[in-house]
């Protein structure tokens, strides 16, 4: 019998604060997605799956690269956007909150413009524990 915690979709019990943050997403009909402080993405819920075109239940966690490739931000040009410059890049690096507008295409869907804010987790000791993201349609469509 395979124990919860081995399952992919299981949360981590090393910290609190991504146990919490997976609770209170999973609830948001909002598109939103947890990173842990290696740079995994460890949850995204119902509202991301929809935008993605895939469910968490078929990844499980991804590395944030995977994660990028899947969103496929782009610039005005619509050439690929750095990686440094995505806000959930930027909160898990400087450990900052971060606010921007930009054009995704994502690898099951047509390119459009999102709101995108990105928010740290910090432990009750300053630890960093790892960042939010969440995203939402500016072309007045459904996430």
């Amino acid at each position: 019998m395979t124990a919860v915690t081995d399952l992919p979709s299981a949360p981590t019990q090393q910290s609190l604060q991504l146990i919490l943050a997976r609770n209170l997403i999973s609830t948001l009909s909002t598109a939103a997605f947890i990173v842990d402080p290696d740079g995994v993405v460890v949850f995204y819920n119902e509202a991301a799956g929809d935008f993605l075109g895939i469910r968490y239940e078929e990844t499980g966690k991804v590395p944030l690269s995977e994660w990028r490739g899947r969103m496929g931000p782009v610039d005005a040009e619509g050439d690929p956007v750095a990686e440094t410059d995505m806000p959930i890049d930027i909160a898990h690096r400087d450990r900052r909150p971060v606010h921007d507008t930009g054009r995704v295409r994502p690898a099951q869907g047509e390119e459009r413009s999102v709101e995108m804010l990105a928010l740290p987790l910090i432990g009750t000791d300053d630890s960093y524990e790892g960042a939010v993201g969440v995203f939402w349609s500016r072309d007045g469509g459904r996430e």
